[in-house]
């Protein structure tokens, strides 16, 4: 089994690509709602959040987003600490999710593949691009932030010319270069 990471930064189109290849038949693992979901129900998750940022991460048996999210995009160092603890969690996951498909090829969706460093443990990596003011758009519409608050999340990820040295492949999503056509491109290379 191949395991395939697909990655982009913020607003780049990575989750609209998982899309296209699960219609084409492929199995996309989407780690970022695997975190969602782990660090409302790992109780090992939760009770490292708690020791490292108190009991207020967590409102009514749920994790408390908008005051992580407050405290991970002013302070780099947290952010490290609490990827450290989630992160690992989510790649076990993806590893016992693996094992359970047939298909000869897996996608691993994630937006921090390469600067986690999981990428290491993919086959082969697919880099989602797209020009820096579409994905500021992009990110205003569907999560309803100023572009500001969208640049501060970016500042937060790798630019695109740095993940494309450690990319194998990418998909250039800038609505003028049909999608379908790139993804069957990309497949065809396998």
């Amino acid at each position: 089994m191949l395991k395939i990471g697909l990655t982009g930064g913020i607003g780049s189109g990575k989750s609209l690509i998982g899309k296209i290849l699960e219609t084409l038949g492929y199995p996309v693992y989407y780690s970022d709602l695997a975190a969602k979901i782990l660090v409302d129900t790992d109780p090992e998750i939760r009770s490292q959040l708690i020791q490292l940022l108190g009991t207020e991460v967590y409102i009514d048996d749920e994790l408390n987003r908008p005051f992580l999210a407050q405290q991970l995009f002013t302070d780099d160092q947290l952010r490290i600490q609490v990827n450290q603890i989630i992160h690992p969690k989510v790649r076990s996951a993806f590893v016992d999710w693996c094992n359970s498909q047939t298909s000869p090829y897996v996608f691993n969706e994630a937006a921090i593949l390469f600067e986690t460093g999981a990428y290491k443990t993919m086959d082969l990596n697919l880099l989602v691009t797209a020009p820096k003011e579409l994905r500021i758009q992009r990110v205003m519409e569907r999560d309803k932030m100023s572009a500001e608050q969208v640049e501060e999340r970016m500042s937060k990820q790798w630019p695109d010319e740095k993940k494309q040295e450690l990319a194998n492949y990418a998909i250039n999503n800038d609505e003028k270069q049909p999608l379908i056509t790139q993804v069957e491109a990309f497949l065809a290379t396998l």
